[in-house]
């Protein structure tokens, strides 16, 4: 089971390396890691995606709460959250197939953002199974790179509530 948890962080050195060495020296995989700052300065925000059992993201939770630069520890859960993910793909787009890309690009509600007489790049934001729809539905044309962003959450509720 996937479980998206987001880590509010003193935004000072070091941090990251102190959550991504808590989570190798337990063996926990961080299927997702994306990291921004704040609209305060000295706060940064880690969206992290763990796949496990609720056991294991109960460990997650307890062992972030325990590191001195953790602010807040938030498991989208059990709660309404919105989700995204940025991904950016180059695929072979030889003339004949062009027209086909460029409706299946529309189709998914996805950008064409540079293209030459070799290959297209697509731009993409949307939920994790629809970016793997996507990213399925190209295969048959070639990608030639592809980059993610990594998930990014919020609740629906407003941000600054607390339980």
């Amino acid at each position: 089971m996937r479980h998206i948890v987001s880590v509010l962080v003193e935004n000072k050195f070091g941090v990251l390396a102190r959550i991504a060495t808590l989570f190798a020296a337990r063996g926990f995989n961080i299927n997702s890691l994306s990291v921004n700052e704040t609209n305060d300065p000295t706060i940064s925000q880690m969206t992290i995606v763990v796949k496990g059992d609720a056991s294991i993201l109960e460990q997650v939770t307890k062992q972030l709460n325990k590191l001195v630069d953790v602010i807040k520890v938030i498991n989208f859960k059990d709660k309404g959250y919105i989700e995204r993910e940025l991904v950016l793909i180059k695929i072979n787009t030889p003339r004949s197939l062009r027209e086909e890309i460029i409706k299946l690009v529309g189709l998914f509600n996805a950008r064409i953002i540079d293209m030459s007489l070799d290959y297209i790049t697509i731009e993409i934001t949307a939920e994790e199974d629809k970016i793997n729809t996507f990213i399925k539905m190209m295969l048959p044309y070639g990608i030639k790179d592809i980059c993610s962003t990594g998930i990014i959450a919020l609740n629906k509720e407003h941000a600054n509530k607390t339980k």
